[in-house]
């Protein structure tokens, strides 16, 4: 039967039926009327997918509410690296990979909606969930999310892009208000889904928890309806995140289709609403249609699904994806990578080369398929070339030390040539529903780091965490620090590749590391007063915070070292004068001036020189990631168009370019600059 012949055969019960879950992963299935039902599943980085119960657990279950843990058994799956993994690969190609990977997973473990990508923006470095979203810029967060859908729903799985909008801290993440100026709203914290939408058409959307502006996500029909629905163009469906529904009619009216999980709460709120005339047949019918057009979708897509299934392919996409996002943040005296020529004993130290963090905690957890220790891969990478000592020093699920074991670790380091110590955060610390309280490492981490490097200079600290860290208190100890995020089950292999150089380091940074927590643009309103959290930091989020006030930060934004060198010249404007509309391409060289083979990301930014409303100092408008032979050079193409130079002008209620000059940025990161052009552009009208 076609959509409309089956709303025409459904009783009003039913329609209220269907617009809420079956359970809590899948939607109702009426037999009678040949609709099927969706599977859902966790999570961004892999697919949590709940074992099934059996009749007998079913029968025992009747009549018991059950809940969404995160300690349900669930099968196993290869686990990626986290978004904020993969935002610090800076490689679109990569982000699209992993999306069709993850799609191959949902595959075999019949899933037909992953729920996944967060592209919410990084605030603040306090958030939980930092490790599952991408970045602190926009640009950057969009365009990951975009690749990512794109690949996911190649696999014929759809999307849910998450958390729709304004859900940058968990704490108090089930009643707070966003409160966020029309202008910020649009350039910052709308604007990755907008490009995600534009640009791959997600199969879901999936609203915040929060208020937006006083009114809660799931019911704000100028979120929902006007802006993505009927400015960004969405296509699909808008469900709502578990139990984040207050009143369901309020959330159909604003357009939502498919509160999750089942609730009979909520059949019963609309029936209500329905009699006493809240909401008409028009809206339900509408929901419902657009509710059926993605049921049947998705049911349909499982034709079209490609049932083979390599996990070996898979996990080894996942260290491909760790590799390139292992960030090099400091290599004092290039004492790494590891060189048998001046090294023979390397200690290894600290219980996360054993037991490493390789997610973050919360729904997005993943029951990794096989885990890939550092200190396993380093033995493996090792051989017979190096003697390795180990000593866990700490257990990271206490965050406490023993004496002997601390002692122990100490006299290891002080023999070796090299000492490779592991600390971070651990789901305990990164994870849904808390926020974190400090951007320091637990205070036994620095103790350990700093009796450790007093024994041996030449330490390497590797930090596994998903957000920026405060290392104010030891970096200046040691010589060298790998920043590995939270990177899958094949991290361990992918790190001990980059310690002993068979691959150079490419990650930087999609996030400004602070000095301190008292530096970033959200502290004095972070986290709010009960109610609200102010945005009152504006546009000034991240480096545009830092850069255009000169604030001194750890490392910067887009910061990455190699192991080798990299020199960019000759760039050109394809017009030094320019109209609003015009296409401008940039040209410029990059050549690999060491000894390495390696990757560079080139980003480009553009500054308004002379501009009437206040601007950030500059902002990053494209980039590219680029491998390079030795000595071998490239030319590097950008072409922007009108959207790289405009800014949300809150009279007009559109966005406007003005007239006058602006300096195209190239560099290896937003405080590293390599080259500069600038150009004139005519706007059609001026504004003032």
């Amino acid at each position: 039967m076609k959509v409309n012949e089956i709303i025409s055969k459904m009783t009003m019960q039913e329609k209220f039926i269907l617009l809420t879950g079956k359970d809590n992963w899948s939607t109702v299935p009426m037999e009678q009327l040949g609709i099927p039902s969706i599977r859902v599943s966790d999570g961004p980085h892999g697919v949590r997918k709940v074992r099934d119960r059996s009749q007998e657990e079913k029968k025992l279950l009747e009549g018991v509410v059950t809940g969404v843990t995160w300690n349900e058994e669930t099968l196993k799956g290869v686990c990626f690296p986290t978004a904020s993994a993969i935002a610090a690969t800076w490689n679109k190609d990569l982000a699209r990979e992993t999306g069709k990977a993850l799609g191959k997973e949902c595959v075999n473990l019949d899933i037909d909606v992953l729920l996944g990508p967060g592209t919410n923006i990084k605030r603040t470095p306090l958030c939980g969930r930092n490790f599952e979203y991408f970045s602190e810029d926009p640009l950057l967060a969009g365009e990951l999310a975009a690749e990512y859908i794109n690949g996911v729903q190649s696999q014929n799985v759809g999307t849910s892009l998450k958390h729709f909008a304004g859900n940058n801290q968990e704490f108090d993440r089930m009643n707070i208000s966003s409160e966020i100026d029309e202008r910020t709203m649009r350039e910052i914290y709308l604007k990755p889904f907008e490009i995600a939408v534009k640009k791959a058409q997600p199969w879901t959307v999936m609203c915040a928890y929060n208020r937006f502006n006083g009114m809660y996500c799931s019911e704000n029909k100028f979120l929902l309806d006007e802006v993505l629905k009927k400015e960004f163009g969405h296509k699909g469906i808008v469900v709502s995140d578990w139990w984040a529904v207050h009143d369901r009619a309020k959330a159909l009216s604003a357009s939502l289709e498919l509160e999750m999980p089942f609730s009979d709460k909520s059949v019963g709120s609309l029936k209500n609403s329905y009699e006493k005339g809240e909401i008409t047949d028009e809206e339900i019918d509408s929901a419902v249609e657009r509710l059926l057009n993605f049921i049947f979708k998705a049911y349909d897509s499982r034709k079209k699904r490609d049932k083979s299934y390599d996990v070996e392919h898979q996990r080894k996409l996942a260290k491909e994806v760790a590799l390139e996002a292992i960030t090099l943040l400091k290599n004092e005296d290039n004492l790494l990578p590891i060189n048998k020529g001046n090294v023979r004993n390397i200690a290894v130290i600290g219980d996360m080369a054993e037991n490493p963090a390789i997610q973050g905690g919360g729904s997005s957890c993943v029951n990794a398929e096989h885990v890939v220790s550092p200190l396993e891969a380093i033995k493996d990478a090792a051989g017979a070339d190096f003697n390795i000592e180990y000593s866990s020093a700490y257990r990271n699920w206490e965050h406490t030390s023993e004496v002997n074991g601390l002692n122990t670790a100490m006299e290891i380091a002080g023999k070796s040539d090299i000492t490779l110590l592991f600390v971070g955060d651990t789901s305990q610390i990164e994870g849904e529903s808390f926020d974190r309280t400090s951007i320091k490492l637990p205070a036994i981490f620095e103790k350990v780091i700093l009796n450790i490097a007093e024994q041996n200079p030449n330490t390497v600290v590797v930090v596994q965490a998903g957000s920026a860290i405060d290392m104010s208190a030891w970096i200046d100890k040691v010589k060298a620090v790998v920043f590995s995020w939270f990177t899958g089950e094949e991290g361990g292999s992918a790190l001990a590749d980059i310690l002993f150089g068979k691959v150079s380091p490419s990650g930087k940074i999609a996030e400004t590391f602070p000095l301190k927590l008292e530096d970033t643009p959200a502290y004095g309103t972070y986290p709010g007063n009960g109610y609200a959290s102010w945005y009152s930091e504006g546009i000034m989020v991240g480096y545009r915070y830092y850069d255009t006030y000169k604030k001194p930060v750890l490392f910067p934004f887009g910061y990455g070292l190699s192991y080798t060198t990299f020199e960019y010249s000759g760039i050109k404007v394809s017009a030094d004068n320019i109209k609003e509309d015009d296409k401008l391409t940039i040209t410029l060289k990059i050549r690999n001036t060491g000894s390495y083979a390696a990757k560079e990301i080139v980003q480009l930014y553009v500054r308004d020189i002379v501009t009437k409303v206040i601007r950030p100092y500059k902002e990053l408008k494209a980039f590219e990631k680029v491998y390079l032979e030795p000595n071998e050079e490239k030319e590097i193409n950008f072409v922007l168009e009108k959207d790289a130079f405009a800014y949300y002008n809150t009279t007009l209620k559109k966005w406007f370019v003005e007239s006058g000059d602006f300096e195209i940025l190239v560099g290896s990161s937003s405080r590293d600059i390599k080259a500069s052009k600038r150009v004139n552009i005519q706007a059609k009208k001026n504004f003032s």
